[in-house]
Formats: structure tokens, C-alpha cells, sequence
């Protein structure tokens, strides 16, 4: 039996969607949670030159960043179900939208939970005006009555934007604004939705509760440590 482990944090949304594309899978791995603020030697020596998790070691040999780790994970197991169309333009259309996500809203996620009033204001527009953008765009591509870009059950795409859904609703709640709106963007809500009622999705990301009460921890702590600066 290969050997797989997966360095990670609990919270990490990169960690995660590799968690949820292993699950998918039906690969068995270990999890091995990690400090983000401490990582081990075992992460300096597996990730030299980013340092930054997550980290998935098969067979002994590692391989860092999340989007390079799920196409590998698609490659290395090839049994159903497919992460990855089969037709090569497809194939692409999924790489620039799962880097498009990454690049233009995922990154806003962050500067949304660290900052505060005009710079907040800022990156919730922005967030806002790119999911937008994204929704009107991929509709072109999106599978009409499907519940996921990659059709019935979920793929490459949605492992990357679903993994998003309960950190989404977190925010939303820690900073009072919506923002996936259903009648704005109707079908990135009824994605994330569909994304967040699968069996893999509930069994794999955090209680949100639990999610909740380290949200408002973390970011009383990143505000108080900008303060001071």
C-alpha cells in the first residue's frame, strides 16, 4: 500500500482541498497537523524554498502547492471519479479558473478577515466585483442544470471553490456583509451551497462553530498585532 501523508493546518483552506480531493478519491493518508507559527523540520526540509504548507509526501517523495498537489493527486490515481476533464481544452478552461479563483477572490479572503474599515471596505469590493466577474464568465462554461462545473459529482474546480464555502460564511458573519449574494451571484451561492451538503465536504472541514469562535480569536490577534505596528 502507498504511503500518504498530508502536512497541514486545520483551518488552512489549501490544506483542506487536498483533504477533500483525497476523500474524493477514496485515498487513505495520514493527516498531520501542523503549527503554522512553528513548523517542523520535517516542512523546512520538505518545502525549503516556500516553507508554507500544504505538503503531501507519497512514497517518501513530497510535493508542495495545493493546485500542483491535485493534479498530481488526479494523475497518480486515476479511478473514478475524475477530477480532470478528459478533452484538453476543457482541461485548460479548468486551470484558468481554478487559478483566476486563487489569484483574484481566495487571496481577498484574507485581506478581508486581517483588515479593518477603508482597507476592509476596499477588499470587500474587490472580492465582490471579481466573484461577480467570475459569474458572469463561467456560466458560459457551466453545465446547465448541474449542480458542479464538473457535472453531477464534484471535480477539479469545485474541490477549489467549494473548499471555500465554510470560510465564506464565516466571514460573512464575523464582518456583517454579504458576500456571495444569491440574487447577485445565484450561481456561485448555489455552487458553494450544493458543494457544502456533500457527505466529503461535511466530514472534512471544520465544525463551523468551532471555525467561528478560532475566526474571531485569530483575527482579534492580527488586528491588536497591526494596531501596535
Amino acid at each position: 500500500m502507498a504511503d500518504v501523508k498530508l502536512y497541514g493546518l486545520w483551518a488552512s483552506l489549501y490544506s483542506q482541498r487536498i483533504q477533500l480531493a483525497l476523500n474524493l478519491k477514496g485515498v487513505s493518508y495520514e493527516w498531520i497537523e501542523e503549527d503554522a507559527h512553528n513548523k517542523s523540520e520535517k516542512i523546512l526540509q520538505y518545502n525549503p524554498i516556500y516553507k508554507k504548507l500544504p505538503v503531501l509526501v507519497h512514497d517518501g517523495k513530497p510535493l508542495p502547492e495545493s493546485l500542483i498537489i491535485l493534479e498530481y493527486i488526479e494523475e497518480t490515481w486515476k479511478n473514478p471519479p475524475l477530477l480532470l476533464p478528459e478533452d484538453p481544452y476543457e482541461r485548460s478552461r479548468v486551470r484558468f479558473w481554478a487559478n483566476f479563483f486563487d489569484q483574484k477572490v481566495l487571496t481577498l479572503i484574507g485581506a478581508i478577515f486581517s483588515s479593518q474599515g477603508e482597507e476592509q471596505e476596499k477588499a470587500i469590493a474587490e472580492f465582490v466585483e471579481n466573484v461577480t466577474m467570475m459569474e458572469k464568465e463561467i456560466v458560459k462554461d457551466f453545465p446547465a442544470g448541474k449542480p458542479f462545473f464538473s457535472g453531477e459529482k464534484p471535480g477539479f474546480l469545485d474541490v477549489v471553490v467549494g473548499s471555500t464555502s465554510s470560510v465564506i460564511k464565516v466571514l460573512e458573519r464575523l464582518v456583517g456583509v454579504k458576500l456571495v449574494d444569491q440574487e447577485r451571484t445565484p450561481l456561485v451561492h448555489s455552487w458553494l451551497a450544493a458543494f457544502a451538503e456533500l457527505g466529503i465536504a461535511k466530514d472534512t472541514m471544520p465544525d463551523m462553530e468551532t471555525f467561528f469562535v478560532k475566526a474571531v480569536e485569530m483575527r482579534e490577534k492580527i488586528l491588536a498585532s497591526t494596531t501596535k505596528n
